[in-house]
């Protein structure tokens, strides 16, 4: 076999020229640290070394061995894409109506417990960044902000609550009230806390309230000064809400939350609250259609992002048997699972309204407060503008079924 020779050339500065285009250094080590980051799972690698184990693993970790976890994001890897071809894409239309407003992106943020433990900015972060990208935040009852002080960072954008209803209905009641006031304009009672979630990583770590210094957390926190400066130059970490209340978070949830919540509760809600009413952690169609009946203007697909009930139902294959058990007239919000734009496209082709996301927020937080939000937020938007595009659809109106199969891995 003959075997050709390359002709060799000396090189021409004239040719190499072009390709000496080296980027300025970015001075703000934050900002270029957050710009490498491709995707989600860039920001999660980042936070995981700028942020204590028992934080990162509060955010990462699901409940017994958590098999829910892993099978709501394997839900998303196994389905198939159906592409639409010859269209005209050069416009995407992003924009969304939700509970009786309008998102930028069909995408807001999901309530967390405990947020400032994850970055000093907490809530106050989170709902800037969002707001800044005009989305709505959700504040959850377990937040380590007052819905004041969420409101005060977040004056121009929409808010939402979380409400987890507690034995005592008057301080539930106290809540819902100064919500309203605060001007939230959606309430979303979580359902699926009965008791709380077997979060084992949280066990072993040693995750009460507030944060118990040990030999090992002081340790694992000296590796992290920024973390370590923030934890000790700011105020106290409490629940924003809870105030008063030591343990750990297992006991509060089983202590505090009212396990003979029914229906029926849904009833004084709506009774109670003037504005659009939510259930979180709707996990089948029977229950979807009975919440429905009570009043509610929609309900959550949530099995808590796999944190409470392990082997529960997949939330995005749950989703189409919802839609067709509430019919149009009830909005459906897709949560657990979602780390990428794709995740999102998906789940509104499957019958979702809307979508929340949780620990890709958070992961962008610990990554880099303020700023790492938004990066997690601009990289969801730029993944699912090329996802539509490529899919040849042009608005999130236009997403359905016939665009996914949700199945493709099983056929």
């Amino acid at each position: 076999m003959t075997v050709t020779k390359l002709e060799r050339q000396l090189p021409r500065w004239s040719e190499l020229r072009p390709l000496m285009q080296f980027k300025p250094v970015d001075l703000d080590r934050r900002r270029a640290r957050l710009a490498r980051a491709a995707d989600i799972w860039d920001l999660r690698a980042i936070a995981k070394r700028r942020t204590p184990k028992a934080a990162f693993d509060y955010v990462d970790g699901g409940a017994n061995q958590e098999l829910s976890l892993r099978r709501s994001r394997q839900a998303y890897a196994d389905l198939e894409f159906v592409p639409g071809v010859l269209r005209d894409v050069s416009s995407v239309d992003l924009t969304t109506k939700i509970a009786g407003g309008t998102s930028e992106l069909p995408f807001g943020i999901a309530p967390t417990g405990f947020t400032r433990f994850m970055h000093a900015g907490g809530e106050r972060a989170g709902v800037a960044a969002a707001h800044g990208r005009g989305i709505p935040f959700t504040l959850s009852t377990m937040g380590t902000a007052s819905i004041e002080e969420v409101a005060a960072a977040g004056p121009h954008g929409r808010r939402w609550f979380q409400l987890y209803l507690w034995k005592e209905r008057e301080k539930s009641l106290a809540l819902v009230e100064r919500a309203a006031a605060a001007g939230y304009d959606t309430l979303m009672v979580t359902v699926d806390t009965a008791v709380a979630g077997a979060r084992l990583r949280d066990v072993r770590n040693g995750m009460t309230i507030p944060p118990a210094l040990t030999l090992r957390t002081v340790l694992d926190a000296s590796y992290r000064p920024e973390w370590w400066f923030n934890f000790l130059t700011t105020e106290p970490l409490t629940f924003a809400t809870l105030s008063g209340h030591t343990g750990s978070i297992a006991e509060l949830v089983t202590t505090m939350f009212d396990p003979t919540i029914t229906f029926e509760d849904l009833a004084w809600l709506r009774e109670a609250w003037k504005g659009k009413l939510f259930v979180k952690g709707v996990q089948s169609a029977g229950d979807a259609a009975r919440a429905a009946d009570h009043g509610v203007d929609g309900v959550v697909v949530s099995n808590h992002g796999g944190r409470q009930l392990d082997r529960a139902p997949v939330p995005l294959r749950a989703v189409p048997e919802i839609r067709s058990a509430v019919g149009p007239g009830v909005e459906i919000i897709l949560d657990s699972g979602i780390m990428s734009g794709g995740d999102v496209v998906a789940g509104l082709a499957a019958g979702a309204d809307f979508t929340m996301i949780g620990r890709a927020y958070l992961y962008g937080l610990m990554a880099g407060g303020q700023q790492g939000v938004e990066r997690a937020i601009d990289i969801l938007h730029a993944e699912l503008k090329v996802v539509m595009q490529l899919l040849g659809v042009t608005s999130v109106a236009d997403l359905n079924p016939d665009h996914i199969r949700l199945d493709a891995r099983r056929g």
